[in-house]
């Protein structure tokens, strides 16, 4: 029987990837289980299965993994056997044969400086201490874009996270509070000097941001006495606890220009200017940047956003003492705005030579991929770490590769921009051609889905028969594929392209 990967990923949705895996720690032979449910659960089925290397892993099992699993305290433990013998016949059908024998490069050249790979913790309070950085980088991260250093006062709010779930263990989206370091410069710029001693071979970017010109100045040259690699301005948080900063800067590019200007007078390291969404158009201000001396954008920081209201007393959250305020939005559910912002940056041909970082929603290495793909050189990261961990960049970097090697790719820079020419204007796209949707029949549920929103939101081309069974009107179907897309379970699949009648 062809394994199944839906009872894979429901495993592996369904884990609450433990700190210390007491399923791994139970098995009698000794798998990695809370490694392989972790690498698929961030896409890396294949190098999941080539890790498990055996077809059969759990035959004659007791299922000791299982009567540890602390899903089980919750509601039932994770279906561990099944997923171990999905993913064992995986190998076997798929990946058994697949060359390891050669490692593609992942490096590549970011501001000058030889990276060990692209991923990179971002400005936030993932990289805000040298202890967590260190920690980050013997685990395989690149470099670090620093939290961001202010030469003012500030006092943080309690609390200042809040989230929107799709499951218990894991949300879609993300809101914060959280402001600027709270170490003073001196301080920051001996973590920052530590670092670099400590990491030489890793990027250590600061991330500044100041009031006006002078501050800017002051600020840039602070950090280039700690002898960072770079320097990243932060155009872009959404949140301050004063006006005319962040983001109220990143919509002006008068003021970009300016402050860019004002940072190039206190240094001579590369500046990278942080990009913010809220602008109705990010190339204005990624001009004026350029313009001023920025040889590198990153975009996208967090949105400006208000969550849910409660039903008891109409607060928001985060809730201090019974009020909120509009906070930066991260996670899955920006990534789609900030692949917009990096493709308009992208193929913008007044930025063309500039170099980019993506940032917005990155969980992934077919995350990274995305972002490669339309143009980045570099990526950074929060959310998923906070989530997560740093554990998450082994399945970024062996995913990557994985990917690599199967497309024979030697260099992950051959990557950059591969996607740009597939995105198109909208009275570019063929419109004389239809790919009907096909039903799979033995995958079919019968549940109804399919139909149901067709019919209502859709074009009334589906319609299930007495006996269960699924049809399709070609007569009435436009190939929107909205039935392929709320099927839960596979049962719907592309067909093939063909003329309009």
């Amino acid at each position: 029987m062809k394994y199944s990967v839906q009872i894979m990923h429901d495993a592996a949705a369904e884990c609450l990837l433990c700190t210390d895996g007491a399923c791994q720690k139970a098995c009698p032979e000794g798998y990695h289980i809370a490694d392989l449910l972790r690498s698929v659960r961030f896409r890396n089925e294949e190098v999941a299965a080539i890790s498990l290397g055996t077809v059969s892993p759990c035959k004659d099992c007791d299922r000791d993994c299982e009567k540890a699993c602390r899903h089980g305290v919750i509601d039932r433990p994770v279906n561990i056997r099944e997923f171990m013998e999905s993913l064992g016949e995986m190998y076997d059908s798929d990946v058994k044969q697949t060359d390891e024998t050669s490692d593609p490069d992942l490096s590549i050249d970011f501001l000058g400086f030889r990276c060990v790979n692209p991923f990179f913790l971002s400005s936030s309070v993932v990289g805000s201490n040298y202890e967590m950085i260190s920690k980050a980088f013997d685990l395989g991260w690149g470099g670090v874009v620093y939290k961001t250093i202010t030469s003012f006062p500030h006092k943080e709010v309690s609390p200042r996270f809040d989230a929107e779930y799709d499951s218990p263990s894991s949300f879609i989206g993300f809101k914060n509070l959280e402001e600027s370091s709270e170490h003073t410069i001196e301080e920051n710029k001996n973590i920052l000097s530590s670092l670099k001693r400590d990491h030489p071979d890793r990027m250590v970017i600061a991330s500044i941001m100041g009031q006006h010109e002078d501050d800017w100045t002051y600020l840039a040259e602070q950090m280039t006495e700690a002898g960072v690699d770079a320097l990243e301005l932060n155009f872009s948080c959404p949140h301050m606890a004063y006006d005319g900063l962040g983001s109220d800067v990143g919509v002006d590019p008068d003021l970009v220009e300016r402050y860019v200007k004002a940072v190039k007078r206190g240094t001579d390291l590369p500046v990278i200017a942080k990009m913010t969404a809220q602008a109705t158009s990010i190339i204005p201000p990624s001009m004026a940047a350029v313009r001023g001396g920025a040889v590198s954008l990153a975009a996208i920081n967090t949105l400006k956003s208000i969550l849910d209201i409660d039903t008891e007393d109409f607060s928001s959250g985060p809730d201090i003492a019974g009020k909120t305020a509009v906070g930066g939005f991260s996670g899955k559910a920006v990534k789609p705005l900030a692949l917009k912002a990096i493709y308009d940056m992208a193929s913008f041909s007044g930025l063309k030579g500039v170099e980019l970082s993506g940032i917005g929603g990155i969980e992934s290495w077919r995350d990274c991929l995305d972002f490669i793909a339309l143009g980045c050189v570099n990526i950074q990261v929060t959310t998923a770490i906070m989530q997560y961990g740093y554990r998450i960049i082994i399945d970024m970097i062996s995913g990557m590769r994985h990917f690599m090697k199967k497309k024979n790719i030697s260099s992950v820079s051959e990557l950059v921009g591969c996607a740009l020419g597939n995105i198109v204007r909208p009275e570019d796209l063929d419109r004389h051609s239809i790919v009907y949707p096909r039903i799979v029949r033995k995958n079919c549920i019968g549940c109804g889905r399919c139909v149901l929103s067709c019919y209502d939101g859709g074009h009334q081309a589906l319609e299930m028969k007495d006996d269960g069974r699924v049809v399709m009107d070609p007569v009435k179907c436009v190939g929107c594929h909205l039935c392929i897309k709320v099927c839960p379970c596979g049962a719907i699949e592309k067909g093939v392209r063909v003329d309009k009648k």
